[in-house]
């Protein structure tokens, strides 16, 4: 009698009951209301894409003003002074000059600072697509925190069956030898089986808390019940079905690729300023400026005192030498542009490995679902007909739990492929640079 209830705690655990509680989508939408890597993603957005106007503004015209007051002490022995100033009664005192003016400058020619506003569009373009790259990123995140949940309560689950089965075979071992119908052997045996269960679900138990928590970590709000992954899971392969295809989509739309690229450019957009160091630069300006000078006990009146003057003229700078300044800048940022060269062939590569790994996982997992599904209800048939030879003799209690450990850990391998296969289908997408709320609503579509 005791055996059967071990058939009805195994299957119990493999059920998955229907559930009203929080879907993947309201996870996603309070993950991009409060996900902090996202925002930082988009805060660093915002900040890079200022450098555009700041180079702009050094081809844009310059205009200041200005007002200046001094004062200068005239000695006794001034009289000289205060004669040519009409003021030979005044020897000694202050004399105070007030002076206004206004400028304005245009650059005509600097062809480093042009090739610093591309490279600056090219820095702002680049982090754009990072921060699509975070973006799309958010999707996964998501969905793997949330099917990480939910795999972790399916193995709790089935270690608390696991450990209840344990403890029936444990007790009916110890009746058994009570009456004295088996040996203290069957109970030894099971007893260490079921106190390795405990601590087996005690181990998942705190897995599954932690994990809830990473997932509070990126949606901001406690986790509450979580809509399970219902068991008819569609075993169809990628689309197209053919790797190479999503290599090409990879390649093209990949926004951690796109973002190296454009860095790429900006680099080179760097070395053009570096090497226009050595060229001429031409500005243009326009000033207008008065100045007005008075004795501190009366009028203190020179020609043009007082009147406005304006000044015209045109620069021309030509660098010479500036101790290797120039030189220095320019193997810098060749050196710059190497390194992120570089870094997107490196960024090239890993797309296409991991595009061409995520597609190939996407074949395997479909492949390991339907043989885990095979495997548990193999193991299922292999618990009832252990159990069914442990009452006729034919069995010992080692292979009922042998028996009970397999039927467990086929259903935990079962569990983790389903899940699996889900994310790898995002990955996949994401992997093509495809992936968007479309998709998300799709796998949302799968849970129950």
């Amino acid at each position: 009698m005791r055996l059967k209830l071990l058939t009805l705690a195994l299957s119990l655990a493999a059920v998955s009951l229907p559930s009203h509680g929080e879907d993947l989508l309201d996870a996603y939408r309070q993950a991009r209301a409060n996900d902090p890597v996202l925002a930082q993603a988009d805060a660093t957005r915002l900040a890079v894409h200022e450098g555009v106007p700041q180079a702009r503004a050094l081809l844009l015209p310059q205009i200041s003003a200005g007002m200046s007051l001094q004062q200068q002490s005239i000695s006794g022995n001034n009289s000289l002074n205060g004669i040519n100033n009409g003021n030979s009664g005044i020897t000694s005192g202050h004399e105070r000059t007030r002076s206004v003016s206004a400028s304005i400058d245009q650059t005509i020619l600097n062809l480093s600072d042009v090739a610093n506003l591309q490279a600056a569009h090219s820095t702002s373009d680049a982090q754009e697509k990072t921060y699509e790259a975070a973006a799309q990123e958010l999707f996964v995140r998501v969905a793997s925190a949330y099917f990480t949940v939910l795999n972790d309560e399916e193995q709790v689950a089935y270690a608390k069956a696991n450990e209840e089965a344990y403890r029936v075979t444990y007790d009916q071992a110890e009746q058994q030898y009570k009456v004295g119908i088996a040996a203290i052997t069957n109970v030894y045996q099971a007893k260490s089986y079921y106190e390795a269960a405990k601590a087996t679900t005690v181990t998942y138990e705190n897995t599954l808390a932690n994990d809830r928590q990473a997932l509070t970590v990126i949606t901001g709000k406690p986790v509450g019940d979580l809509k399970k992954l219902r068991e008819d899971l569609p075993m169809t392969p990628p689309a197209p079905a053919d790797p190479q295809a999503w290599v090409d989509s990879s390649l093209k739309n990949n926004p951690t690729l796109l973002s190296s690229q454009l860095s790429v450019d900006a680099a080179d957009h760097s070395v053009n300023a570096a090497r226009a160091g050595h060229l001429p630069t031409i500005t243009a300006s326009l000033s207008r400026a008065k100045s007005t000078s008075w004795l501190e006990n009366g009028s203190y009146n020179v020609a043009g005192n007082g009147r406005y003057g304006n000044t015209i003229g045109i620069t021309l700078s030509v660098p010479i030498f500036e101790g290797g300044a120039t030189q220095s800048k320019v193997r810098q940022s060749i050196d710059q542009r190497d390194e992120a060269q570089d870094s997107l062939e490196l960024t090239r590569r890993q797309t296409i490995q991991n595009t061409l790994n995520y597609y190939n996982s996407v074949l395997a997992g479909i492949s390991e679902v339907e043989s885990g599904k095979a495997a548990v209800d193999s193991a299922q048939k292999a618990v009832d007909a252990t159990k069914a030879g442990f009452q006729v003799g034919t069995q010992i209690m080692l292979d009922v739990l042998n028996s009970i450990q397999q039927l467990t850990q086929a259903q935990s391998t079962y569990s983790t492929a389903r899940h699996q296969l889900v994310l790898n289908r995002l990955l996949l997408k994401q992997s093509a640079g495809t992936i968007d709320y479309d998709d998300l609503q799709y796998v949302n579509s799968l849970l129950q």
